[in-house]
Parts: structure tokens; C-alpha cells; sequence
């Protein structure tokens, strides 16, 4: 499997250091290993995504583990449909932590070629540099650089996406493991930051093309007393920009025991006749 040109979508080939298509659209591998596949006429800001102070703060809170449990249950819930080749597909894959985590588990029991793409070209370039087995790419998730029917598994965990590109991406028959808020999810610092807070949803995320098999919800408690895990915690979020200074200084002083709860689904790509 290989990538598609995002400007005329023909299969784009390696040579050298510089993927091209038959119309000689180049696009040049970085020395980290990743390739950038979104052409400056389809930013809507100079540098998208994730800033690298926002990236930095994420990986160090993933780095303590205090999102495992979500990762090894998606793990999980992914070894239970898994082929012996499978091509894998992380959506808004950010610097990597459930990519190479994922990537761990299944290449244990299968042969697969696995997939991360994000708008982020710091989170990117940070993900390939730590983790060469993995094939990243900066590209939008609402224009995926791959070809129809290309993956038999994707992961999208608080990523946006589109329902026309993931019938397009995903072979008949194909697992999508969604995870999103569920309802009370960080609901202890919401009820810090706003007067009258409220429930994320609990509707079923149903996507057109896809069959619903299944929904649970993932919960437990976050304890935070370090300082710096705290920092990371608000600057990875958008929670740092609605919390005043005082407010801030409060939850470093006092720590935070807030909720963690995670919606997780799991699609399946209806075939086609």
C-alpha cells in the first residue's frame, strides 16, 4: 500500500528521498522519515494543528501513563478483530502515544502495515523520529492521502473526521474504534471553569456507511498532584485558555480529582455490492 497525490490523487511512488505521481506533484520525505502531504493551497493557516508547546504538554502526560488504561483497552478491543495482514490506519494520530502502542500489541500476532496522519507537522515530526516503524504523514484527515478500500482497521481517538473519506479509506467490512467524551468526562475542572456545566451527550456516534457493533464507556478517577503533570494536563487542552490565573494557581496549590470517562464504539464498514 502506498499513498495517493493530494492534489490529483494518482499513486504517488518513492524515489530517493521524494515521493511524485505520473504528474510530477513531489513531495519530499523528511530526514525523520515522515512525508508532508498537505500542499500549502489547502492550509487554512500557516502551521495547522497542534502547536509544539501543545504537543510537548500532551506527551509528557501521556508519558506518565494517566491515559493507559484507555490504550490498552482500545488495544484490546482491536486484537479481537485482527487478520494476519492488516493494514492499520491511526486517524489524527498526534506525536504517536496509541500508534506505536497499538502497533506493539498487534504486530505480535499479525503482519501489519501501520499508518498515522495528522495536521500537526510538529506532532508528526516528533512521532517519526521516535517511532521509525510507523509510516506518518501530515495530511487533513478530510482529505486522506490513500487510496480507496485501503485499510482493514483505523483507530480515531478525538479526531475529527468525515464520513465519506472513512467509507472511502476502509475496505468492506472494516473496524473503525472511535473514542470520544462520555458524559462526565473531566467534569470536576468544568465545574471549576463555568457556573452551570454540563453532560457531554451519550447519543451513539452512528456513521453512515458503517454498522454499529458496540459502545461502552471507560471510567476512572485522575488524581494530579505534580505540578508539572497538572501544567500539562491544562496546556494540552483547551481548558488552559478558560482558566483564570488565580484559578490555575488554585489547582497546582491543591491538586485536581476529576473524572475520566471515555466513550468507546466500535464500526464496521458495511459491504458493498
Amino acid at each position: 500500500m502506498s499513498y495517493i497525490c493530494p492534489i490529483c490523487s494518482l499513486p504517488l511512488t518513492l524515489s530517493q528521498t521524494s515521493w511524485g505521481c505520473e504528474n510530477r506533484h513531489q513531495f519530499d520525505q523528511a530526514k525523520e522519515g515522515y512525508v508532508n502531504l498537505l500542499p500549502v493551497q489547502k492550509k487554512k493557516t500557516k502551521d495547522p494543528g497542534d502547536s509544539k508547546e501543545m504537543m510537548m504538554a500532551r506527551r509528557g502526560f501521556l508519558s506518565q501513563g494517566f491515559y493507559q488504561q484507555l490504550s490498552d483497552r482500545v488495544n484490546q478491543l482491536a486484537l479481537t478483530y485482527i487478520k494476519p495482514q492488516m493494514n492499520v490506519l491511526d486517524i489524527g494520530c498526534g506525536e504517536g502515544y496509541y500508534t506505536h502502542r497499538l502497533t506493539d500489541v498487534i504486530s505480535q500476532q499479525a503482519d501489519i502495515n501501520i499508518y498515522g496522519i495528522d495536521i500537526s507537522k510538529a506532532a508528526v515530526r516528533y512521532g517519526a523520529k521516535r517511532y521509525p516503524k510507523i509510516n506518518f504523514s501530515v495530511a487533513s484527515v478530510f482529505e486522506m492521502p490513500f487510496a480507496d478500500n485501503s485499510f482493514d482497521m483505523a483507530i480515531r481517538i478525538y479526531a475529527p473526521s468525515k464520513p465519506q473519506e472513512l467509507q472511502r479509506v476502509m475496505k468492506d467490512n472494516g473496524i473503525i474504534i472511535t473514542v470520544s467524551p462520555g458524559p462526565k468526562h473531566h467534569y470536576a475542572l468544568k465545574e471549576i471553569i463555568y457556573d452551570k456545566p454540563k453532560l457531554h451527550p451519550e447519543d451513539k456516534l452512528l456513521i453512515e456507511g458503517f454498522d454499529y457493533l458496540h459502545q461502552e464507556n471507560l471510567c476512572y478517577q485522575l488524581q494530579l498532584t505534580d505540578k508539572q503533570d497538572l501544567e500539562n494536563f491544562l496546556n494540552m487542552t483547551p481548558y488552559a485558555w478558560k482558566l483564570s490565573d488565580f484559578q490555575k494557581q488554585r489547582l497546582i496549590e491543591k491538586g485536581l480529582n476529576c473524572e475520566l470517562d471515555f466513550k468507546i464504539e466500535i464500526h464496521k464498514r458495511e459491504a458493498q455490492c
